[in-house]
């Protein structure tokens, strides 16, 4: 493992400038600061959630993504470096696929809500999205491995279903859409 913090603040930042995983230094608003800043923000938001008590399976998985969310943020920090694989992606997409069949089909568009865990999990996949969004806006000036694109939207997709499993598990039940045509009637 590389360095330990020994000390926290180093001034090395006070110019506006960081410095990156390879040693080199960027501004504090390059897309690649504001890639893996959303990805930190994404996983502080799962740890808020993870603070929450949450069913087993859903548990180990947020904690399981927690350290990918970290490896994915170092391979963002550190240029040319890949930690983010297709099999992290296609695990994704089983955990989805398991969670999904336990839920009844969607007929409705769903909004954020549904208990606090719930809430937290749909405030994750928004930030997982800003997250992605970043990440194709450093994709225009600097190579960003399709891993990491896919990894983050599958997990957007994966924390949509989680809502809905927290949602029914806490008994708050999903919160439905309703235009407000359907209101007047």
């Amino acid at each position: 493992m590389g360095h330990r913090l020994s000390k926290i603040y180093t001034r090395t930042g006070d110019s506006g400038e960081t410095g990156l995983g390879d040693g080199s230094r960027t501004s504090k608003d390059s897309a690649r600061v504001e890639a893996y800043g959303s990805v930190d923000e994404l996983n502080s938001v799962l740890g808020i959630l993870l603070a929450d008590t949450l069913p087993a399976p859903v548990r180990e998985c947020l904690t399981r993504i927690q350290h990918e969310l970290f490896d994915l943020g170092s391979e963002l920090c550190m240029p040319g470096y890949t930690a983010v694989q297709d099999a992290m992606v296609e695990r994704l997409e089983t955990e989805l696929d398991a969670f999904n069949a336990e839920l009844p089909p969607l007929k409705e568009f769903i909004l954020p809500g549904g208990g606090m865990a719930a809430a937290h999990c749909h405030l994750a996949r928004t930030i997982c999205r800003r997250a992605e969004r970043r990440c194709v806006s450093l994709q225009r000036e600097s190579e960003v491995s399709p891993p990491v694109l896919r990894y983050l939207n599958r997990l957007s997709d994966l924390l949509f279903v989680i809502a809905r499993v927290l949602a029914r598990a806490q008994g708050e039940g999903e919160v439905l859409w309703r235009s407000p045509r359907q209101s007047r009637g």
